[in-house]
């Protein structure tokens, strides 16, 4: 709806978009904006708000971006594009501006009820996180990201990022940016259940308080981590080749099973609408 919404507003020769929504509504409007040059005003409504929430924009109440519509500035970031694979051949692409990812995290959003989030945010996902911790199993993949070599690997979940932060503090890639003209994939693949704990010890401890408390270079963050729980990597596209088809998720939306993900990235493909003043440098 958002997509068609926003595509209609183009047509009809709209000056600048503006969007009250959660992620995947964003995510819908971003992509029927991507390249248009026209730009979006996101007034943050929804769940995560995690594009909202990594370009440190205000969250409510929503006067302030409102009015950055009309004598704020614009910054241009990028927009990563997926093209998903079915089994039945089919290929589809759609836009993304958080993050997508296929595994477990594509069914912790299946498993989220939709009636919890309403009542308790994005706190719902914990219960669906849990859920789908109980059942899920590791699958193997090749993977590919641009100027390396190609890699195997058994994991639970991959995930390509435009942005690094969620919710509650937590950071899961520490040096994305939306505006590098790079994707940032993290490969999570705990060995056995207890191998949760070190993903945990990675994304709360060491790219959170660590990172925060001792402002070390990004040389005591290296890419990876010493027992391999997350592995990372980074580039303009990345291709992903499951055993077996597995559920995907873009911006937390369901986007159903695929066979194969190709991921490019749209560098500074989407102008944004920011307070008069307000720096996303960091973001």
């Amino acid at each position: 709806m958002g997509q068609l919404a926003t595509q209609e507003a183009l047509d009809a020769g709209a000056d600048a978009v503006l969007v009250a929504g959660g992620d995947g509504t964003v995510r819908a409007v971003a992509e029927a904006l991507t390249g248009t040059g026209v730009p979006l005003t996101i007034v943050p409504s929804g769940t995560g708000n995690l594009l909202a929430r990594n370009l440190q924009l205000p969250l409510s109440p929503p006067d302030a971006m409102v009015t950055a519509t009309f004598s704020g500035d614009h910054e241009t970031i990028d927009v990563g594009m997926a093209e998903l694979r079915r089994a039945d051949g089919s290929r589809h692409e759609h836009a993304f501006v958080v993050m997508g990812g296929m595994g477990m995290d594509a069914a912790m959003i299946a498993n989220t009820n939709s009636d919890l989030k309403k009542r308790l945010g994005w706190i719902a996902y914990v219960d669906g996180a849990a859920r789908s911790l109980w059942t899920a199993k590791p699958f193997r993949i090749l993977y590919e990201v641009s100027g390396q070599r190609m890699r195997t690997s058994r994991v639970q979940s991959v995930l390509f990022a435009n942005c690094g932060s969620l919710p509650a503090g937590l950071t899961l890639i520490p040096e994305a940016s939306v505006a590098d003209g790079q994707l940032d994939v993290a490969v999570i693949q705990p060995k056995g259940f207890f191998g949760w704990f070190f993903v945990w010890r990675r994304v709360a401890w060491i790219n959170g308080f660590l990172r925060r408390r001792l402002h070390r270079s990004k040389a005591f963050l290296k890419l990876r981590t010493a027992d391999n729980a997350i592995v990372y990597s980074r580039g303009t596209t990345v291709e992903i080749m499951p055993e077996a088809a597995q559920p995907v998720q873009l911006d937390g939306d369901e986007f159903g099973e695929a066979v194969r993900i190709e991921c490019r990235v749209e560098q500074k493909g989407l102008v944004i609408a920011i307070p008069s003043g307000h720096d996303i440098t960091g973001a």
